[in-house]
């Protein structure tokens, strides 16, 4: 098990970073802009930039950023008039990110992704590429939910997931989430008795010991159960994370000793299992039997059409699935080797039965176990 000092000596040699901040740290309590917050932040990420390090921001504020300028008292509650003012604010924000980021001689790029972007394998690739030639081209790269076009049907709703999905996008080797209180405690700060937590070893088994709730802005939407959801997706992908106030950036790259850092769990795993586990979105459900259940389980076996008593949904091959037992508890996500229609007339046979009966192309695994990933 790593120490704390060894994972913040880890965060400061990141080789890539991704930096995610909310929209209450970039903006004054009348939601316009703050000018000195957007300084300070860029003056952090641009240090580590010029010291050799790659920088994924992840940043909020494009509501935030419009709904002065429009004449609004306060973020907006319709939702298209919401998707109007973030058309008007992300112009904004990025307008200062890019006057801010050249006085470093540094360049910056867009990036708005909708939940779509993330869920979908060929336009998760796509995304996946883009972020990559740009960090290889020396910019920044500057996402941010495209939130005049997504839906609220399907949406993140705050960029702490997106971050710790595009964490894993470009294979990062720490995460900062920066927000508005200084770390992570056991209740909220204001609450007596409640404690500061400087360093979580393992964050499954600290989520049933702290108290917390959900957004604490008028300009936000995330809160500290977002927050601890990304710290957790970084920490079982490999990835060691800092939770810290946004005024602590700079420190909290340079892995000083401010803010609660989160050890990774697990190794790292490839790019494909983690968007598996994290990211797809499953078309359709295989429901196995206690042998097979016990199978996946073990994390070792494939999917045999043997154990499967009954398929659900329409789904294509290499479309994700949940893999589930006959009491519908969720096992495993996995990719399909056939199509929806395939299955039915394979289920419950052996392989030589699918060989004699259907021919070689059947004799194989509804999901294969590297294409499967246990949740």
């Amino acid at each position: 098990m790593k120490t704390q000092e060894e994972v913040r000596r880890a965060i400061a040699a990141a080789e890539t970073v991704v930096v995610k901040v909310g929209s209450s740290s970039l903006t004054q309590p009348s939601g316009h802009l703050d000018t000195k917050k957007l300084e300070a932040l860029v003056g952090a990420v641009a240090s580590v930039r010029l010291q050799g390090g790659r920088v994924v921001l992840v940043s909020s504020g494009a509501i935030a950023a419009g709904f002065g300028p429009l004449g609004f008292e306060s973020r907006p509650t319709d939702v298209a008039l919401q998707q109007a003012t973030a058309s008007v604010g992300q112009g904004l924000l990025m307008a200062h990110y890019e006057t801010l980021f050249a006085r470093y001689g540094l360049r910056v790029g867009q990036l708005l992704l909708t939940a779509e972007d993330t869920i979908r394998p060929q336009q998760y690739r796509s995304a996946r590429r883009t972020m990559a030639a740009l960090l290889d081209l020396g910019v920044v790269p500057i996402v941010n939910e495209n939130d005049a076009l997504a839906s609220s049907e399907i949406r993140f709703g705050d960029n702490d997931r997106l971050s710790a999905l595009v964490a894993n996008m470009v294979c990062a080797d720490a995460l900062v989430l920066l927000t508005d209180v200084d770390a992570l405690y056991t209740a909220p700060p204001s609450e007596p008795g409640s404690k500061r937590i400087s360093f979580v070893p393992d964050v499954n088994e600290i989520l049933d010991q702290v108290q917390v709730r959900g957004s604490g802005s008028k300009v936000g939407t995330g809160g500290m159960v977002t927050k601890l959801e990304a710290a957790r997706m970084a920490a079982v992908s490999g990835i060691p994370c800092v939770l810290s106030a946004a005024k602590n950036a700079g420190p909290a790259l340079m892995g000083d000793p401010v803010g609660t850092v989160f050890a990774p769990i697990r190794k790292r795993g490839s790019a494909r299992r983690l968007w598996l586990k994290f990211a797809a979105n499953p078309r359709g459900t295989l429901v196995v039997d206690a042998g097979a259940a016990n199978a996946v389980r073990g994390g070792r076996a494939s999917l045999l059409a043997a154990g499967v008593l009954e398929t659900q949904g329409d789904y294509s091959a290499g479309d994700p699935v949940w893999i589930v037992d006959e009491a519908g508890n969720r096992l495993a996500r996995g990719l399909a080797s056939y199509d929806s229609e395939e299955v039915p007339r394979m289920l419950g046979r052996t392989s030589a039965q699918l060989r004699r009966f259907f021919g070689e192309e059947y004799a194989h695994p509804l999901v294969h176990r590297d294409n499967l990933v246990l949740v």
